[in-house]
């Protein structure tokens, strides 16, 4: 799922039916929330989740306690793929069915597993190219046609690595509109030789926005499996991506991957689990930052974009710099430091997130806010703003948020 080919593969699936779009362009029903109705639960997903001879109860079992409620297990059998399904429902989580009967004869495949209550939805492809779209398309469309109640997924490439004389904006366009799915995802992992990738921010700014355009949600990845260039991560890398992807709006969140694959072609190693099971230091790091990410999914989830803009000496490509405060928001400060600031508003709440866009510097941020605004910390507790002085020290990825009644300014 990167710009190497491991496996034909991709992510991932909503399990709910088709709905209509809502105010803000989003379809309600296909919103990651509604894979968990009434909760605002971000769906979580592990890609490359456990291999097929690993699979049972208690493997499971361990994925759901790092925090994941979606599986991805690379199954090339019916047989290995139902068992993840009978071992994913046995826990309590879903799973990406995928098989290569699925790939042959989806008209045989989907009415055996349709009723499943392991199933979130069906795997097509990862990573396509303009050639790959006509047969994945017919294929969604006899699984659709059998099956309107799970969805189908598939993950596209990052900016730079399309077909040559195909704009970006063109390739996410073709493969959205042609291979309907309920949301769109990608990868792009943002973090080689311990530095910020420069693509990183303007892939963002542009598959959000086409998102948005397009009228579904859209789904990002964190990496969390060394190789090569990219480094064994630690919480501060880990939540600089989760929490830049979920200021710009993702509604879904996927991890590149949870068991070490078994390929040598890239020398994947330190996955949270590895090839023979044993966890490492990164299976804590996940587990960590996916319970903070759920203490604070309300003010993500459902949640729509106003703005995101950067601060900073010198912005990352392709973003546009904070030139006007925020509504309630007084004073805003981050020096020479790049952050994120996102402003989203859901039902009467407005919440401004704020992303230290650093992976290895200290953010002092400085801010003050008219009467009325409340911190939500961590723990996703809110206690009133005004308690706590102008001055933040925001380490590495980490996140601020704050909130306040929508016409409070007014």
């Amino acid at each position: 799922m990167r710009y190497f080919a491991l496996c034909s593969c991709l992510s991932l699936a909503l399990f709910c039916g088709v709905g209509c779009r809502s105010v803000d362009g989003l379809s309600a029903r296909a919103s990651g929330a509604d894979l968990f109705p009434g909760e605002d639960t971000i769906p979580i997903m592990s890609w490359h989740c456990i291999t097929p001879k690993n699979i049972s109860v208690e493997t499971y079992q361990e994925l759901k306690d790092c925090g994941f409620n979606i599986s991805f297990p690379h199954t090339y059998s019916f047989a290995d793929a139902k068992n993840a399904l009978d071992c994913a429902a046995a826990v309590g989580i879903r799973t990406l069915f995928m098989c290569g009967e699925l790939d042959r004869s989806p008209e045989e495949i989907v009415p055996q597993v349709m009723d499943h209550p392991g199933l979130a939805g069906y795997h097509l492809r990862d990573e396509p190219h303009k050639n790959d779209i006509p047969a994945l398309k017919a294929r969604n469309d006899k699984i659709r046609k059998i099956d309107s109640r799970h969805f189908t997924y598939l993950n596209l490439l990052p900016i730079g690595a399309t077909d040559p004389f195909m704009p970006y904006v063109d390739y996410i366009n073709y493969c959205s509109k042609e291979v309907e799915t309920p949301f769109i995802s990608y990868d792009h992992y943002g973090i080689v030789n311990n530095q910020v990738r420069g693509t990183y921010y303007q892939n963002l700014e542009v598959f959000s926005a086409e998102a948005r355009k397009l009228g579904k949600p859209f789904w990002a990845f964190a990496l969390t499996t060394a190789h090569g260039g990219y480094p064994i991560p630690n919480p501060a890398q880990l939540k600089f991506q989760m929490y830049s992807n979920l200021a710009y709006g993702a509604q879904g969140l996927q991890y590149f991957t949870y068991w070490n694959p078994g390929t040598e072609t890239w020398d994947f190693h330190d996955a949270p689990i590895l090839q023979g099971g044993k966890r490492t230091s990164v299976y804590d790091f996940v587990r960590e930052v996916n319970e903070e990410l759920q203490k604070r999914n309300f003010v993500f989830m459902r949640s729509k974009v106003i703005s995101v803009h950067h601060t900073g000496k010198v912005l990352p490509a392709g973003t546009k710099r904070l030139e006007k405060l925020p509504d309630m928001v007084t004073k805003l400060n981050t020096g020479d430091k790049d952050a994120v600031v996102s402003v989203l508003q859901k039902n009467d709440t407005t919440y401004l997130v704020i992303v230290n866009a650093s992976i290895h510097d200290f953010l002092n941020l400085e801010i003050d806010f008219k009467p009325g605004v409340t911190r939500i910390r961590k723990d996703g507790t809110s206690v009133p703003a005004e308690e706590y002085c102008d001055r933040f020290i925001v380490p590495p990825g980490e996140c601020e948020v704050f909130g306040w009644k929508t016409n409070a300014a007014n």
